[in-house]
Order: structure tokens, then sequence, then C-alpha cells
């Protein structure tokens, strides 16, 4: 055991674990598997839990991460993918910490697609996301929680380090992208932190980064979250492109395109890296009031 407090899994557990269940983690469901006890706390230690919250953890894998959130946490729903890992949990909840194995829900389902009634506990939707996530589909997990549970008041993620830094970029930077502007609409992220290599089985190539975000008001109530993803996507597409080359095919032409941009206070001469997403709400404002395209 290393460090204080309760007994978390060891590289030895997980394996044993692993070996029992004929596991070997797999590329397609982006599995890598967290072996440090000390990488959990701080994990736990960063998500800041207040002890009476429901906590939402997706892609649990062997149960690492699951008994330091339930040591902190109210009660915890996990949602994973993989059938033999989600079968498992409930019993090394039962062995590891028999005394919360009530506080525990597992969902076998895939989190892309799981209902969000699935994810309710007698009426109780998950306050706090704490997740070590699958690297191929971080980013479109954590804006697909934030869409459908407006019960999510913060959350603390392990992603790839690059999507960390993605998620937390601002306008301008070579990194700023879908990922940064989305994730602006209705959350404050901030990066918290770095994870090195050697934590996980299998070891991944880079390194991890800590993410730690806070709900906040949507930018504006006059248009939809979908709405302004519609334009974000659309001058992303073709981000060497200026705004109004970019915004043509979307808007119904380049002149449609100006129009709207100007409309918006934007430059039609921009490009979509330098704008917030702010400028994106306004340019989504703006396409409500053009005229219909009778061309």
């Amino acid at each position: 055991m290393s460090g204080g407090g309760p007994e978390l899994l060891s590289a030895a557990h997980i394996r044993d674990l692993a070996e029992g269940l004929g596991v070997r983690p797999t590329k397609q469901w982006g599995q890598n598997f967290v072996i440090d006890p000390n990488t959990i706390r701080r994990i736990v230690g960063l998500a800041e839990l207040r002890g009476d919250e429901h906590v939402l953890e997706v892609g649990p894998g062997l149960g690492s991460l699951t008994l330091g959130l339930l040591d902190e946490a109210a009660k915890v729903t996990a949602v994973e993918i993989d059938p033999a890992l989600a079968g498992q949990l409930p019993e090394t909840v039962a062995l590891m910490r028999p005394q919360r194995t009530e506080a525990l829900r597992v969902v076998p389902e895939d989190a892309l697609r799981v209902e969000p009634e699935a994810l309710r506990w007698e009426d109780d939707g998950p306050e706090v996301l704490v997740a070590n996530l699958p690297y191929n589909v971080a980013v479109p997990v954590v804006l697909q929680l934030l869409q459908v549970l407006p019960s999510l008041r913060k959350g603390l993620v392990m992603v790839q380090e690059e999507v960390a830094d993605r998620l937390c970029a601002g306008p301008g930077s070579k990194i700023y992208g879908v990922p940064s502007v989305k994730a602006a609409w209705d959350t404050r992220m901030r990066k918290a932190g770095v994870v090195g290599k050697k934590v996980f089985w299998p070891e991944p190539r880079i390194s991890s980064g800590l993410v730690r975000f806070d709900r906040v008001e949507p930018v504006s109530q006059a248009v939809t979250r979908q709405e302004v993803f519609a334009v974000i996507d659309a001058a992303f597409a073709q981000r060497r492109k200026t705004l109004r080359a970019a915004l043509a095919v979307f808007a119904g032409s380049g002149a449609r395109a100006e129009q709207m941009l100007r409309t918006a206070g934007v430059d039609p001469q921009a490009r979509g890296e330098t704008l917030d997403v702010g400028a994106y709400t306004r340019i989504a404002e703006a396409r409500r009031q053009l005229p219909e395209d009778t061309a």
C-alpha cells in the first residue's frame, strides 16, 4: 500500500484482476489502466469532492479510480462499455470496500450513446464527472455529457495531454480549435496538471493531462447550443480560409456570409481560430436575421 488512507488497487492487483478475467487492454476502447495509488489520490483531490455528491465515472476499467471516488463521494455511477469489466467492478468493490457496495451503480453501456435517464439515481442526476477518459473518444464524451446532463456542475478528467491543451486553449493559439470553442460555451476549463506515462498499464506513448472544468451559464439564451456549434463546425472545416469563404456554403453564398459576419461585428477576412465563443454566438444570432435565400 502506497501513501495514506484506505487501500487502493496496486499494479499487482490490477494485473491479477485482468489475468483472471482474460482481459488485455485494447486500443479499440482506448484502455490504459492507472496502476499508481498516489495518482488516484491526486485525481480525487483535484476534483474537490464535498462528500455529498453524485459522481459520474466514465470508463472505470478495473476500478482503481472507482475505489478512490467511493471514499469521497456520496454515490458513484460508473459507465463501462466492456462487459467483462462492467461485471467485475461490483465484485472488486465488494472485496475492497464492502461497506460502500450500495453507493455504486454500474451502467454497462457506451458513454456516447447512453440515455441521460440511465444515469439518474432516484431522480438525482450526476453532479460531478471524474474520469480517466479513453483517449480516442475523450472530447466527444465530454461535450456529449455536458449537453445531455444539465445536472453536471464540475469535473476533473484525465485525457491525452495534447487534448487537455486543446480544451483549455484560447483564441489565436495554434492549438485552438473546435474543442476549445465548444467547451467554452458553458464551461470554464483549466489545465490542472500533467500525469506521466509510467503510472499506466499499458504505458501510453505520451503523457496525460488533467483538466478541471466548472459549469457556467451559456454564452447566450437567444440561440441554441446546436446553432452555435453548427457555425463553429463550418468555420473550422476550412480553417485556412477567411470566414467569408469558410462560411459561404453554410450561409448560402459568400455575399450572405459577409452580411452575416458584418451584422455580428466580425471581420469577414478574419479566420476562425481568432474568434472566441462570444463571436461565434453573435454569428449564430446574425444568421437568424438573414432574409430567406431566394436564389
